[in-house]
């Protein structure tokens, strides 16, 4: 006998403001440990970080440049609500990004932790985040995107363009640090494609 499919929840704007919150700040603590330990990650992220490691200018102010352009895709196929959210989420992160240094200070973190437990908060970060209808801009609008549009899991388009960006990188940075990179972004990816999968989640 068939049963009807149970409805979605819907959010409040107290539940997306704490998620936007609280997935701003794992992500900025995630970058924050990647950025401590000499590592990078993928998408506007891993570029900001090439960036701020050739200049000296702080992670967070290229973070903010870089992400601004892909809000014009998330305006128009992905909606306003979506959009500012977002564009929330980005300027969160930035803001607690740049603050960091002032506030948190590790004494010994070794960048293989730093790689895996850094990849995992910025994962759960970014999941908080997708699960309100919103994100970090960049690629995971992309991701969100092809997800909601061609039914791609969100997790395997964003591990694999990380993981892309972060071999990329061998130009840049030490193999050594790549491949502690390299576990970062399959961290973040493993976190979406398992938790993230369309149908899955049924908050809105």
């Amino acid at each position: 006998m068939p049963t009807d499919s149970p409805k979605p929840m819907i959010h409040s704007w107290l539940d997306d403001g704490h998620a936007l919150l609280a997935g701003s700040l794992f992500v900025a603590l995630g970058l924050t440990m990647f950025s401590h330990a000499g590592l990078i990650t993928g998408g506007v992220a891993g570029v900001a970080f090439l960036l701020s490691y050739a200049s000296g200018i702080n992670l967070a102010i290229f973070f903010f440049v870089l992400s601004l352009p892909f809000f014009g895709l998330s305006w128009y196929r992905l909606g306003a609500e979506f959009t500012i959210k977002s564009f929330a989420a980005v300027v969160l992160v930035s803001v607690f990004t740049g603050f960091a240094p002032r506030v948190v200070r590790f004494e010994l973190l070794n960048p293989w932790v730093a790689s895996v437990l850094g990849g995992f908060l910025i994962g759960f970060g970014l999941l908080a985040l997708l699960r309100h209808q919103a994100s970090v801009g960049g690629v995971n609008i992309l991701a969100q995107w092809l997800q909601q549009s061609k039914g791609i899991s969100a997790g395997k388009v964003q591990m694999g363009v990380d993981v892309l960006i972060v071999l990329a990188a061998l130009a840049v940075i030490p193999p050594i640090k790549v491949l502690e990179s390299v576990a970062g972004a399959v961290a973040i990816g493993a976190i979406l494609a398992l938790n993230h999968k369309p149908g899955r989640y049924l908050g809105v």
